[in-house]
């Protein structure tokens, strides 16, 4: 049995009875039935299928915004955001979806050569809780679109969302099948991807969970894409608009109380606005309100689950008892928060330094040039995303494109976007989401070549 309970109130929402291995069998032999017929299915009738779907969302915001909150702890108004982002993304796909998919025609010796992307079959999803709705929707809609179908083994603390996606899809006129929520401990996982049937696996989570699924994938040779979180720098020059630098800087780092994956993590500031810098994110930080996720006057909800929160604050106080300065915050707070938390003095072999911060804490660490900002931001074993504030474009593009990370934001906040690739490098992952080269993810490219 899983259950799913409110962190803010700390009540139990429902109780969830999980598969059998029969019964798991079952949903994966009806998912295969579905994708024999589904491949065949013409594009238009996929892409009208989802454009249903994002009506369906657009039509039920609000009731899925408020699961979404009950069940993992997210401020309302960044749940909404979170469907709309949802809606966006059936809209962006079912519009151009056909186009990513258009052959590539490549000269060579024939007199036509070709590179076409067909499906594969049953693709299985590991999605976590930070982003219940966003996280599935942007691996499955692409995938299904691609011809594929897919089945989900969502965060045990949300499985209310996965049910409740499942029910949208059928909803929406999608055959049975084409999308399956699959209510399972781990330890039925791997046989979901040792399933003869299942093309691929693709995951987001933590680096534990990515070594442990990429091991299952590549002993069954199954492709895999892994998202595995990351430890952003967010690089502020001396001649940055420091205002809007600063404000975003606390909107990235901040946002579902700090449970981001692509966020702003490790602020890195030249040396003569160091202090400044310091100064204006500590008053901002302590500008912000803890409370009822609810609440529409609420910026931090609750840590998601209490794990998370002995977490954060072993990471911290272990960093402080290693020399790390509290500049503010460092306290949970009604044993569900974690107050907004800002550390300078930050050396290698920290916690704080080392490992990704799944929380309401940045760090703030000065540099004196453009080349120790870039010793700085690469020094990590994590490369998903990256952060530069400054007015000199020639800096800019120095910094982007000698930091090792999946995408790089000059005078903007890191986000997914359906229209952009998304994905990281080193040990944030492998492989990409979103855009072309994520719904190509999972097709086998095809080559014709005709004399």
């Amino acid at each position: 049995m899983l259950q799913s309970i409110n962190p803010y109130t700390g009540k139990q929402l429902d109780i969830f009875k999980t598969l059998g291995l029969n019964e798991l069998s079952n949903k994966i032999n009806k998912s295969n039935n579905s994708y024999q017929k589904w491949k065949k299915t013409e594009f238009k009738t996929r892409a009208d299928k989802v454009t249903k779907l994002g009506i369906k969302l657009k039509s039920r915001r609000d009731e899925l915004s408020k699961l979404i909150t009950q069940e993992m702890g997210k401020i309302l108004r960044e749940s909404l955001a979170e469907i709309d982002k949802c809606t966006w993304l059936c809209e962006h796909y079912a519009a151009n979806a056909n186009s990513y998919l258009n052959e590539d025609i490549i000269e060579s010796d024939a007199t036509k050569s070709y590179v076409k992307y067909e499906p594969t079959g049953i693709i299985y999803g590991i999605m976590p809780w930070n982003f219940p709705f966003w996280q599935v929707f942007r691996a499955a809609i692409p995938t299904i679109l691609a011809g594929n179908t897919f089945v989900l083994k969502h965060s045990p603390n949300v499985i209310g969302c996965g049910i409740a996606i499942e029910k949208l899809f059928l909803e929406s006129g999608f055959p049975e099948g084409i999308f399956t929520n699959l209510t399972i401990d781990i330890d039925l996982s791997e046989s979901v991807i040792a399933n003869e049937f299942v093309s691929g696996v693709t995951l987001t989570g933590s680096r534990k969970a990515g070594s442990a699924v990429a091991s299952q994938a590549g002993k069954y040779l199954k492709k895999s894409v892994m998202e595995l979180g990351g430890s952003d720098p967010y690089i502020v020059m001396k001649d940055a608009d420091f205002n809007i630098a600063c404000q975003t800087g606390v909107s990235s780092r901040m946002l579902n109380s700090g449970q981001v994956c692509i966020s702003a993590k490790r602020f890195i500031v030249e040396e003569i606005i160091f202090d400044e810098f310091v100064e204006q994110q500590k008053l901002l930080l302590e500008s912000l309100n803890l409370g009822d996720p609810m609440d529409e006057k609420t910026d931090i909800g609750p840590m998601a689950r209490a794990d998370l929160l002995d977490s954060i604050e072993n990471q911290v106080n272990k960093s402080v008892e290693m020399g790390a300065k509290l500049i503010c915050g460092g306290k949970r707070r009604d044993n569900k928060f974690y107050e907004p938390t800002l550390l300078i003095d930050i050396k290698k072999g920290m916690p704080v330094y080392d490992e990704e911060t799944f929380g309401p804490v940045a760090t703030v660490i000065p540099a004196k040039d453009k080349n120790e900002i870039l010793e700085i931001a690469n020094d990590s074993i994590y490369g998903l995303g990256a952060s530069i504030w400054t007015k000199n474009n020639e800096t800019a593009i120095f910094l982007a494109n000698n930091i090792q990370a999946g995408a790089v934001f000059i005078n903007g906040m890191t986000k997914s976007d359906p229209r952009l690739p998304f994905g990281g490098t080193k040990q944030s992952g492998y492989g990409r989401e979103l855009a072309g080269l994520g719904i190509r993810e999972f097709t086998n490219a095809k080559t014709i070549w005709i004399k």
